[in-house]
């Protein structure tokens, strides 16, 4: 025995280096794991098999999917968003950018096909088309509006809109996960630092007893295995709140619940389920075309109505044909600046919505196992990969010391 402690006295801060490079290694290879996770968030290398994309990133439309399938299974519904919509209120909040742009609407219409009609009209007429026009407008938006939820299923898919969002802004899918997860990220990096060093110090015991030559690298590869899986294990587990002891133990993340259902509340309200996406997942989305043939409709009969009092002096001026396609155009002008008028009614639409109390007060009321969905999903895809990158840097580390620092 005095041998190995004369051999530890001659050698001791070669001995202590163990612990302290087996912890940097646990953080490094911990840190570095994380980074993959996200980082790069388009494919860096030479494809498919050289190089390397952030596993969220490369992953996004799953992870959207997994993440709108929360939302919509266990938070809020498309059809109950848009039963907090009152057609009445959207129409009144729309009535003024409507007045503004009617005028210019139907000049533009009549001047494209009936230029010389158009002018030689008396400017009371005129007038009277205008207001007709004004005054009917609300109750044209108030019936679209209450068309559209009738039939929701078939106008709007909230997952769709969700998926092409999330897939399209990588960096926000990589924000939604690393702001929600971020106390749990740096855990993994410090409890790197913190098992490394317990296992540096079983390390540095070890060898001054034996010194086989595979001892290193077996040491170093099993600090970057085992530093990432426990570091895992104590994030979602166990689940439930569990006395061990004097101590009260819960995984980290689960212990978090209440913080983590107001940052993910207060995300996906900002940036995701926002009045402006929903509003383009109705125009743009895979069902854009049956909500612009019934807008279409709608239109070309008030058209026709508004028309009515003048309809057989104009039709017997500017001819059947060109009366159709002059409705059609009045379709298509108003489908053309749906987007910018729709804006005005986004502070409406929040207010009524109110997802983000919504999202994070059903969120904090969910049971552990369907809590756990919303992060565990960014650590299972090719979680392996990650655990095994930490093994094979640690082991190249442990091959360092053998061959550096102990040859």
């Amino acid at each position: 025995m005095e041998a190995y402690i004369n051999e530890f006295a001659d050698n001791i801060w070669l001995y202590l280096s163990m612990p302290l490079i087996s912890a940097v290694v646990g953080y490094a290879t911990n840190v570095i794991a994380i980074k993959m996770m996200f980082y790069p968030v388009e494919f860096f290398g030479k494809p498919p098999l050289l190089g390397w994309q952030g596993i969220i990133p490369r992953r996004a439309a799953k992870m959207a999917a997994i993440s709108v399938d929360t939302i919509t299974t266990y938070l809020i519904t498309q059809e109950e968003i848009f039963d907090r919509l009152d057609p009445e209120r959207i129409a009144s909040e729309l009535e003024p950018p409507l007045n503004g742009m009617i005028e210019d609407v139907v000049d533009s219409i009549m001047g494209q096909h009936e230029p010389g009609l158009w002018e030689s009209m008396p400017e009371m007429v005129k007038k009277q088309v205008y207001k007709r026009v004004k005054k009917e407008a609300p109750g044209l938006i108030s019936d679209i509006m209450k068309q559209i939820k009738i039939n929701i299923a078939q106008m709007y898919d909230l997952k769709d809109m969700v998926i092409t969002n999330l897939t399209k802004d990588k960096d926000l899918l990589n924000r939604i996960f690393q702001e929600v997860g971020a106390a749990e990220f740096k855990f993994i990096g410090r409890s790197g630092l913190y098992f490394g060093g317990i296992f540096g110090t079983f390390q540095m015991i070890t060898w001054i007893f034996y010194k086989g030559s595979w001892l290193l690298p077996v040491f170093g590869l099993a600090v970057g295995y085992a530093t990432n899986w426990i570091a895992l294990q104590m994030i979602f587990n166990p689940k439930e709140l569990m006395r061990l002891g004097p101590f009260n133990v819960q995984g980290l993340f689960m212990k978090r619940q209440d913080e983590v259902a107001r940052d993910y509340g207060r995300l996906v309200s900002s940036y995701v389920l926002t009045p402006a996406n929903i509003i383009e997942g109705i125009l743009k989305g895979p069902y854009s075309d049956k909500v612009f043939a019934m807008i279409g409709k709608h239109v070309q009969k008030a058209v026709d109505e508004q028309t009515s009092f003048a309809k057989p002096f104009v039709t017997f001026a500017v001819g059947t044909q060109n009366y159709r396609e002059m409705k059609e155009s009045a379709v298509a002008e108003l489908v053309s600046r749906l987007p910018d008028t729709l804006k005005h009614i986004e502070n409406y639409a929040n207010d009524a919505l109110d997802l983000e109390n919504t999202l994070s007060t059903r969120l904090q009321s969910l049971k552990p196992e369907e809590f756990e969905g919303m992060l565990r999903p960014a650590f299972e895809q090719d979680e392996w990969i990650l655990i095994a990158v930490g093994a094979f840097l640690g082991f190249l580390v442990g091959v360092f010391q053998l061959l550096v620092m102990f040859s």
